[in-house]
């Protein structure tokens, strides 16, 4: 089991508690990203630099992912591409999504991408709070425990 992170738009305080779970639990980590980035020193922790461009991290971890993984990820295509492929998936706001929940975010997004191109102002998502981290770090140490 592997743990694979989009992290170029992953927040600070999710990386930290990945960190340390990767740490706790002796499973590797890999934060892939289309910009340098620092990392604490771990045998279990590393960070893949990825060409610049349009969804090249989310390609790579498409690719890299396997059945029983965990991915950490906004992206709703990403999401749905590794669910298929059987791993986990889990938002940086501690959202599950699986087969049973993904076409409807991915039918969400679409129409929300269909309102913003029309002009419609949609706004962005709510700062990310102190509830979020913790429910990101729940829903970690669930799959986590299945996993592990």
């Amino acid at each position: 089991m592997h743990i694979w992170v989009d992290a170029d738009a992953c927040p600070v305080a999710i990386k930290e508690i990945l960190y340390r779970a990767a740490n706790r639990v002796e499973r590797p980590l890999t934060l892939v990203a289309n910009q340098m980035l620092r990392v604490p020193p771990s045998p279990w922790i590393k960070a893949v630099q990825v060409p610049s461009g349009f969804d090249v991290a989310d390609q790579r971890i498409a690719q890299s992912a396997v059945a029983g993984d965990i991915v950490v990820t906004a992206d709703i295509p990403l999401a749905a591409a590794v669910i298929a492929k059987g791993a986990w998936v889990i938002d940086p706001r501690g959202e599950l999504l699986d087969a049973g929940n993904i076409q409807e975010r991915l039918s969400m997004r679409n129409f929300m991408e269909t309102l913003r191109n029309s002009g419609v102002e949609t706004g962005g998502p709510a700062a990310m709070s102190a509830a979020d981290r913790q429910a990101f770090a729940n829903q970690l140490d669930r799959l986590l425990a299945k996993c592990c």
